[in-house]
């Protein structure tokens, strides 16, 4: 298994060459230069990332982790606890959201226990990944040792060299955790320093007072733990979560692999900002797949000088506007593969 060190230093910049050797395709495109807007920056950063000049997306997979939370005790959710197992049950049987999703695009769903507060029942479609029954209360104290922190690191790494296996072009992390979306806002305010106030959205669909309370929590999270935005490691510690650590290693070991990782929402978005913390040129190899309704998900896109592919008031997670999102990628691949040329095509170039 790859070691979270060993990850980070094969992330290295987008190569230059194939960048260029696609823009230089594009640019020949039977088409006036740049009418494809962002499908055509979107094929060449595909490019640099691959190393391909004209790269192939055959192979997709969402990777659904799951995972629990102590601070779920502090009423921040509109669920109780027990729905994230019920939820993964869910996802085996293929009857949630990112389940319809992603067979409409054609990717595998891969669902990874990394912390559900119970004993799931094995499943041939599971992978039990368990790193513990559910992370810290963390308005209380730190969601785990970092230990946990690193091991969920290097479990998400473990997984996308487990995929590639199976054949891999592009990978969604997904989430599922009841009252995640407070860690993921405690992130939030950490790394950008806007005001839990500012980050902290109603996640499930909490009430007026269950969001002064949320932010109440995320306010107190943040004292009590004091983590360090500029070390990923003792922020995921600190404040983070089980899933959260693995989504994040998963972008960390799809940047190393040279994939496409398309991120999803608020929890997804909280995965990247502790990947950046750890190797900031893990940035270059993600690809914003939609701007999520919950607040402050736009302002960690912002952070990371990402550009959402979608705006569709999706808040859902699981990897759902991610999964939606690889069909664009795709698409823009196929344009700079599949169109013609004006040489290939026998169609007049400009001449003014």
């Amino acid at each position: 298994m790859t070691s979270l060190q060993d990850a980070v230093q094969r992330i290295g910049p987008l190569l230059e060459e194939a960048m260029a050797a696609a823009r230089a395709r594009q640019d020949q495109l039977t088409k006036p230069q740049g009418s494809l807007g962002r499908l055509e920056s979107l094929s060449v950063q595909v490019a640099g990332i691959t190393g391909n000049p004209r790269p192939v997306i055959h192979h997709k997979a969402v990777i659904v982790v799951a995972g629990d939370h102590g601070v779920a005790a502090e009423g921040v959710s509109a669920y109780p606890q027990e729905v994230t197992a019920q939820m993964v049950y869910n996802f085996l049987r293929g009857g949630a959201a990112i389940n319809v999703l992603a067979r409409h695009v054609d990717a595998r769903v891969v669902v990874v226990d990394a912390g559900v507060a119970a004993d799931l029942e094995p499943h041939p479609a599971l992978k039990i990944r368990k790193i513990g029954y559910g992370a810290g209360n963390i308005a209380r104290g730190p969601a785990m040792t970092r230990e946990q922190a690193v091991q969920a690191l290097e479990t998400g790494i473990a997984l996308v060299e487990e995929e590639l296996s199976q054949g891999l072009d592009i990978v969604a992390p997904g989430d599922m955790g009841i009252a995640n979306t407070t860690p993921a806002a405690a992130i939030a305010a950490a790394v950008t320093g806007l005001p839990p106030a500012e980050v902290t959205g109603r996640g499930t669909g909490v009430d007026d007072a269950g969001l002064a309370r949320k932010i109440a929590v995320v306010e107190q999270a943040l004292r009590v733990n004091e983590p360090d935005p500029k070390d990923g490691v003792d922020l995921l510690a600190k404040v983070g979560g089980f899933e959260i650590g693995v989504i994040a290693g998963i972008i960390l070991g799809a940047a190393a692999h040279r994939i496409p990782a398309v991120l999803d929402g608020f929890i997804c978005t909280a995965g990247a900002l502790i990947a950046a913390a750890i190797a900031p040129a893990v940035t270059a190899y993600c690809i914003a797949g939609h701007n999520s309704l919950e607040r402050g998900h736009s302002a960690m896109l912002r952070h990371l000088g990402l550009k959402p592919l979608l705006d569709l008031d999706m808040r859902l997670g699981e990897g759902t506007g991610a999964v939606l999102a690889m069909g664009l990628v795709e698409a823009a691949c196929k344009i700079l593969n599949e169109m013609a040329t004006f040489a290939e095509a026998g169609v007049s170039e400009r001449t003014g």
